[in-house]
């Protein structure tokens, strides 16, 4: 087990989150109609070892999306911020509409 620190409610088990997928996936825009692109990024995923970035919800506390950096080998987080703050991700945030943000 791990331990998440949520900005608004500090130290956590990881059992209060959500794995909410990778961070830096880019998703393919509304209009684009290749199949290829779309398959990709429905079906295929990294398996990495190493430094990874990944979005988690607070299901069981203040429910607020977070983006975890983290070692997938040894569970260490090195950085944890609130994703509708995260400059570096390259998508939105899961369950959040491209277009407005909301």
């Amino acid at each position: 087990m791990f331990q998440i620190t949520c900005p608004f409610c500090g130290n956590r088990d990881h059992s209060e989150f959500q794995y909410g997928g990778d961070a830096a996936r880019t998703c393919p825009g509304q209009n684009d109609t290749d199949m290829d692109t779309w398959s990709d990024y429905v079906f295929m995923r990294d398996n990495p070892v190493g430094p990874h970035t990944e979005y988690w919800q607070h299901v069981r506390g203040c429910r607020s999306w977070l983006v975890v950096s983290r070692h997938t080998a040894s569970h260490e987080i090195t950085n944890v911020t609130l994703a509708h703050n995260n400059k570096t991700s390259t998508e939105t945030v899961p369950g959040q509409h491209k277009e407005t943000g909301k």
